[in-house]
């Protein structure tokens, strides 16, 4: 089984900004690796600074202390050491490999828009490759090819919602056959597709269960999200995944390689 990657910024759904500034700090779940973070640096904020800076941060989908690290990073580079202790450029600095990455024209890109209460298009499951804010409202995820990721769509007007709609997509190369899908480019392999929010909640219970046997969602058998597809369009319950389906599938993948 492969474990479950952990949920950050709105390419999750997040929560409302003013509460999250008002709440108590909670202690990350990611732990530093002592050997990069092993210094403390403290500073005095006044209680309106502390807030500026937490919706920032907020509003870039990363951690109040990994933006701070950045903006000192760019601010106060090493000419004669290693810059970046993390990712890359570590690897770079200790003179390993770095690994293969796709050509710019066979990455997908999905443009996700945060509107509260209006239009929130967000990423609930994925691994991306790359990622661009292009404003306090919108940014752009990159995925590589063969990889696949759930692309939630969901707008509302003053009377309520508007439309809601759940993909499940298969990224392809340039060339390869594929559909087009709204804020997606080029297109992708649609697996699953679902309107209306009665069914949209539904596969997003689907998600939650497969989370909840230690599966990463992405790495579920493609055939799967094609089953719940056609089942949902004919108005029958889905087989449920399973451990002993993803071991399968899983051995087949091998087998296949």
């Amino acid at each position: 089984m492969t474990a479950t990657p952990p949920k950050r910024g709105f390419a999750t759904r997040p929560g409302d900004a003013e509460t999250w500034i008002r709440a108590a700090d909670a202690p990350t779940p990611r732990v530093p690796d002592a050997t990069i973070y092993s210094a403390r640096l403290t500073i005095d904020v006044t209680p309106d600074q502390r807030a500026r800076i937490k919706i920032a941060a907020f509003q870039r989908g990363v951690t109040v202390a990994d933006m701070l690290r950045e903006l000192l990073a760019r601010e106060f580079p090493l000419k004669h050491w290693r810059r970046d202790m993390t990712g890359a450029a570590a690897i770079h600095a200790r003179g390993e490999p770095r690994p293969a990455a796709p050509p710019p024209s066979d990455l997908t890109e999905v443009e996700l828009t945060w509107i509260e209460k209006r239009i929130e298009n967000w990423i609930r499951f994925g691994r991306e490759v790359g990622e661009q804010i292009l404003d306090r409202r919108r940014r752009v995820l990159r995925f590589a090819p063969n990889s696949v990721f759930g692309f939630v769509r969901w707008t509302a007007n003053d009377y309520g919602t508007i439309a809601s709609h759940l993909d499940v997509l298969r990224t392809v190369r340039a060339g390869e056959r594929q559909q087009t899908v709204p804020f997606v480019r080029p297109g992708g392999d649609i697996l699953l597709k679902v309107e209306g929010w009665p069914k949209v909640e539904r596969v997003l219970q689907m998600i939650d269960a497969i989370e909840a046997i230690g599966i990463d969602p992405s790495e579920v058998s493609p055939d799967h999200w094609r089953h719940v597809h056609n089942r949902m369009s004919a108005g029958e319950q889905p087989r449920a995944y399973t451990a002993q389906h993803h071991k399968a599938f899983l051995l087949r993948r091998k087998a296949g390689s």
